[in-house]
């Protein structure tokens, strides 16, 4: 779809949207709350924050139906490929996929579920005023999924794709859930067959790497289904504001010199073989900048690239160091700083802090940004936008 069609779409939505308070009087904006958030990256081009080095308290494994457990039985091991591998990626497409119904939005229930089952690893403060006497908040100025970081910190850079965040104050934590815009679900839904089909190639490749069990051997000719998953749950901080995030783990590696987690966990990506100064370029530029905050987020310190032809064949493995990924970019004219995108995700944190008034779990704060905008957002309460289920709220209170 082109870009100009998406902008257009998006601006319709917001004017629509912008600043309105569906039937929540008492949340009106009042002067002293900002209105909007700039993205302008000279605004964030300031020291390194402070980002504490994240500690995984926590993990958990959704099975072939996506049924939770609070096990690490989706686990698996890494298993460091030939120097010349020739991975076929296309092979079991047709017959040995299963594939997540993406239509079916989760939210946040999976990382729910776990904090209500792991109450004894979750730091707990003293309980909110007018609570019941077994009522405990989390110790945490937020709760979201790594995915949903990784799009704020790339903010600054992206030229394409637009985003909606929905947030939640409920006993002092903002809860933070993605809602899909109308042009990805458009992508979505749209799909060329190319698309779909090079999708399942990043599935495989995981496949090609990884191991069920400790020192085995990965099995190829297995069903890839990516209903399976592996997830840790870690706690860090950026600036003041305290993060409890999950994100999804594709493997360990048992042979690491870093034994715990998530020093002893690996990212796995592909892409297109570098042939050319362009290509080159272009996977500093937008590539790497992804990757990097993937990985960097949740303390993962290596990542395991596989470059494949146009054909769908792994010809060459490749493994970079999250923590060196900054220096690699140094040289190309500019591109991305990861001081820019931390700055800016600290910014937009303090920005919902302040925006953010009514704790209350049946209202929803929206944030838009659009390619080019200022971050702008809208109330809503029992709206389409909720996302803290029933059953997570009473349990908490």
């Amino acid at each position: 779809m082109r870009m100009d069609q998406k902008r257009s779409d998006r601006e319709e939505f917001s004017n629509k949207k912008r600043h309105r308070a569906d039937d929540t009087s008492s949340a009106r904006m009042t002067a002293s709350q900002p209105q909007v958030l700039s993205v302008q990256r000279y605004l964030y081009e300031k020291d390194f924050p402070l980002y504490k080095q994240p500690i995984e308290i926590g993990f958990f494994s959704l099975d072939s139906q996506r049924r939770f457990y609070n096990d690490d039985r989706q686990l698996r091991y890494y298993v460091e490929a030939e120097s010349s591998p020739n991975f076929n990626l296309r092979d079991g497409y047709r017959d040995r996929y299963i594939k997540r119904d993406e239509s079916i939005k989760e939210k946040l229930d999976h990382m729910l579920q776990w904090i209500l089952e792991n109450r004894g690893k979750v730091e707990m403060a003293p309980k909110v005023e007018g609570a019941s006497a077994s009522s405990r908040h989390l110790k945490f100025d937020f709760v979201t999924w790594r995915g949903h970081l990784t799009k704020i910190l790339t903010t600054p850079y992206e030229t394409h794709e637009g985003w909606l965040l929905a947030v939640t104050l409920f006993q002092g934590t903002h809860y933070i859930s993605e809602v899909e815009t109308e042009a990805a679900r458009r992508e979505r839904e749209d799909r060329s067959a190319r698309h779909e089909e090079m999708t399942y190639w990043g599935y495989k490749f995981e496949q090609y790497m990884c191991a069920d069990e400790p020192g085995g051997r990965p099995d190829s000719g297995g069903t890839v289904n990516t209903n399976e998953a592996y997830c840790t749950v870690v706690q860090t901080r950026l600036t003041d504001h305290h993060l409890l995030f999950s994100g999804e783990v594709d493997c360990k590696d048992n042979g690491s010199p870093l034994k715990t987690a998530p020093g002893c966990y690996i990212e796995l990506k592909t892409s297109l073989e570098i042939c050319n100064p362009k290509q080159q370029s272009n996977f500093l530029r937008f590539k790497l900048l992804k990757w990097w905050a993937q990985s960097f987020l949740p303390g993962v310190p290596r990542i395991v690239a596989g470059f494949r032809n146009n054909s769908g064949y792994v010809v060459s493995t490749q493994t970079y160091e999250t923590g060196k990924i900054s220096q690699m970019i140094k040289a190309e004219q500019n591109c991305w700083r990861p001081t820019v995108c931390m700055n800016f995700c600290a910014e937009f944190l303090s920005f919902i802090k302040k925006v953010v008034i009514l704790d209350d779990p049946r209202v929803v704060y929206l944030f838009s940004w659009d390619p080019f905008k200022d971050v702008c957002y809208s109330v809503h309460r029992d709206s389409e936008y909720s996302f803290l289920p029933n059953w997570y709220v009473e349990e908490m209170r």
